[in-house]
């Protein structure tokens, strides 16, 4: 399996690298990891807290990959590249012994202080050494993590923890062996260790859960080929692939890696990539994609990319760099979080003197509330609000053959009211099909069919491979072109079975002394008012009947621009074409705005003035030309059809190619921006209203560490129902249909075209 990220050589010189952070446990110490690499000179560096990564953007010239691991670990945080940080390992263990150990001796010291004065008199120093090794070994993590953290100055969740159970711990032991007549706190210090790190065990196995998607990526491609050295197969690691080889795949088996198919039909199972389950018919000369399944030929497959090139390994390496971004929500949340804590610590020691000073209550309950103040106050819940729902989210749209590149594209589909769709190869099939054929009076279809198709043959122009391939299509072989000429947007002539035979535009038949009959040409009007193309066919100097060819709109595309429509934006086709065929293909589905005329390098201008209008607009292409319209759109969406630098340009990819996934991406888009924004609101309202309780004894420590624990799981919990998502595909209303309807294009006498 090709690494997700560079090695330290080649991430110097691309000056990019994803670091795998361990040792993290709130978002404090995420943004303290961030703060100290963006010290460093030349360094642009983002940390994740629920993905622990860090996306490090560096000058080579200036530091190493070895100095930003040198940096994170001098804060007592470690720090590896991903292809050598431990695989598979599992955060939960970590916390399972511990917490089994802390389950375990709790509840004897809950029992002894509840119960233990009224069985014997030595029950208190029973539980000292019960909570001795509770909060010794099994709350060890914490006080570690928090004597690093003062070694530089800084508080985190973990100081919050530590201070409050050592504090519960040593005020007991001071009333033990001083034999104050006060009331001891074991329970609350083993206690208030369990809830934490059950909170902790479940958030991390919820946090496993949010990044399975990516996961699951990187364990779709296949470890070995069938290399064909000569006539035999060599069975080699995938790694060591060249651009060039030649392997064989069986039915049942994955493509090794991206290439073209030299030999061999099949049908091969793409839902990795496309989200779609319908496998995909290839052959000869077709595409295919490296860890997708070979369901039944067996295929020779040319490779022509490997390692990080191929498809797949993009997929993996665009969500990778999503996940490990940050919306503008969440960079509010890192601040709140950096400030938090110490204003916690500042307010507990307020709380203990208020209550030392302004109640009777003595200090016990002076304790009991400072404590309490500390463990619920953790911003924990906070730090997990955004960075979980992103991780969910960009990874349920992977599956589903949707790529969002980045957090802010979340934040920017909420305000889209305007989505430009591009013609050919969006909304249509990006391909023309022949929808007609009007023979002349006397000639039979199938000659003028014959005979057309036959004279195009030779032809590379889109047109004629149309009328050539629909020949193919209803007549098996073609006769053959002989003196075949192409005149370049004219038409062609050639003579086919002893025939001259002249195909071309209507306005150049008299290049060939040709005229049409009044009544063809009125017949050839009216198909043009359809948004057809025609083209006359005339044999030895007499015409013979019309050719009429459009791109028809993708069977899904109506269906899409209706659910365009019920999320509350305004469709408009966008297109080079003539009025007439874009106005055609418009009426067939559901668009009532239409930009026709608009040369290649017009269209990012056609998006500015809408900007400029006011409207905040989403651009959907597919093309080369579409590149500049998708960059200077507010949110560029490519079908993974189109070309690679369509796809660069865009915010988000759509590798199905299927127009409905364009409302899939932002229907995903926006649910995840409320789900962080839920998680956010309950994060911050769960602290707002426990701090106050806390700080008037109405909580007690162990309700505290209880809550606490909660509102980081309900957190992570919320999050993961975006993994539930799904794409829409009921069926479509009725067609309005401009053109003959069905996958094979009609052929019209002169009365049905009339």
């Amino acid at each position: 399996m090709p690494p997700l990220a560079p090695s330290r050589d080649a991430g110097a010189k691309a000056g990019r690298v994803e670091l795998a952070i361990s040792g993290m446990t709130c978002a404090s110490c995420a943004a303290r990891i961030e703060k100290r690499l963006n010290k460093l000179e030349g360094v642009s560096a983002t940390v994740n807290f629920a993905s622990e990564q860090a996306a490090v953007s560096f000058d080579p010239a200036v530091v190493s990959p070895d100095d930003l691991i040198s940096a994170v670990e001098g804060l007592g945080y470690g720090a590896a590249l991903p292809q050598e940080a431990p695989q598979d390992q599992d955060p939960t263990r970590e916390y399972q012994l511990r917490l089994v150990l802390a389950a375990g001796l709790s509840v004897p010291v809950a029992v002894l202080t509840w119960v233990g004065a009224a069985q014997f008199s030595g029950w208190k120093w029973v539980a000292l050494v019960l909570a001795t090794a509770v909060v010794g070994y099994s709350g060890w993590p914490f006080h570690r993590a928090a004597v690093l953290n003062a070694r530089h100055w800084v508080a985190t969740m973990d100081t919050l923890v530590s201070l409050g159970t050592l504090a519960a711990w040593a005020w007991s032991v001071v009333v033990l062996a001083s034999g104050l007549h006060q009331g001891v706190y074991f329970d609350s210090a083993t206690l208030i260790t369990t809830l934490i790190l059950l909170g902790r065990f479940l958030e991390a196995r919820a946090k496993r859960r949010s990044g399975a998607a990516i996961r699951a990526l990187s364990e779709l491609e296949a470890k070995d080929a069938r290399v064909l050295r000569g006539e035999e197969e060599v069975l080699v690691p995938v790694g060591q692939l060249r651009v060039g080889d030649r392997f064989v795949v069986r039915p049942g088996e994955k493509v090794a890696t991206d290439g073209v198919v030299e030999a061999g039909v099949s049908a091969v199972d793409q839902s990795i990539l496309t989200g779609e389950a319908v496998p995909v018919e290839v052959g000869p000369g077709s595409e295919v994609a490296g860890g997708t399944l070979n369901s039944s030929g067996q295929l020779v497959v040319r490779a022509t990319k490997v390692g990080a090139e191929t498809a797949l390994a993009q997929v993996r390496r665009l969500v990778a760099q999503a996940q490990a971004g940050k919306a503008q929500v969440q960079r509010l949340a890192d601040r709140v979080s950096a400030v938090f804590v110490p204003a916690v610590i500042v307010v507990s020691l307020l709380t203990l003197v208020g209550w030392l000073t302004l109640s009777r209550s003595g200090a016990a309950a002076a304790f009991t509330a400072a404590v309490a103040v500390m463990v619920i106050a953790c911003p924990c819940a906070i730090g997990l609000a955004t960075p979980t729902a992103l991780m969910v989210g960009t990874g349920r749209g992977a599956q589903l053959g949707i790529l969002i590149k980045g957090p802010e594209v979340l934040e920017q589909t909420r305000k889209v009211t305007t989505v430009v769709l591009d013609k050919t190869g969006t909304v249509t099939e990006g391909r023309m099909q022949v929808v007609a054929l009007v023979p002349a009076e006397g000639v039979a279809e199938a000659d003028l069919l014959r005979l057309a198709a036959g004279a195009e043959g030779p032809s590379e122009h889109p047109v004629a491979r149309a009328i050539a391939g629909h020949g193919r299509r209803q007549l098996g072989c073609l006769p053959a072109a002989e003196s075949f000429q192409s005149r370049a947007g004219v038409g062609v002539e050639a003579v086919v079975e002893g025939h001259a035979v002249v195909v071309g535009r209507l306005s150049s038949l008299a290049d060939w002394a040709v005229e049409l009959p009044e009544e063809l040409v009125a017949t050839a009007a009216r198909l043009e008012e359809k948004g057809t193309t025609v083209v006359a066919v005339a044999c030895d100097g007499s015409p013979w009947g019309l050719v009429a060819l459009a791109d028809r709109p993708k069977p899904t595309s109506r269906q899409a621009v209706a659910q365009l429509r019920a999320l509350g934006l305004t469709p408009v086709l966008l297109t080079g074409d003539n009025e007439a065929t874009a106005k055609a293909v418009a009426a067939e589905v559901g668009i009532e705005r239409v930009l026709a005329n608009v040369l290649p390098g017009g269209k990012a201008a056609e998006v500015r003035r809408l900007q400029e209008a006011g409207e905040v607009v989403a651009m959907v292409g597919d093309g080369v030309n579409d590149a500049p319209a998708l960059a200077q759109a507010d949110l560029g969406l490519a079908l993974g059809t189109g070309t690679d630098v369509a796809i660069e340009a865009s915010d988000v990819t759509l590798v199905s190619g299927d127009l409905r996934a364009a409302a899939d991406a932002v229907r995903l888009a926006r649910w995840t921006l409320r789900t962080i924004k839920g998680n956010l609101f309950w994060a911050f309202a769960y602290n707002v209203a426990a701090v106050p309780l806390a700080v008037t004894g109405t909580v007690n420590p162990i309700i505290a560490a209880g809550a606490m624990a909660f509102s980081s799981v309900f957190v992570v919990s919320n999050s993961l129902r975006l993994r539930r998502f799904q794409p829409l595909r009921n069926p479509a209303a009725p067609r309005h249909e401009v053109l003959p309807p069905g996958p094979a294009p009609a052929v019209l006498n002169r009365e049905e075209a009339r």
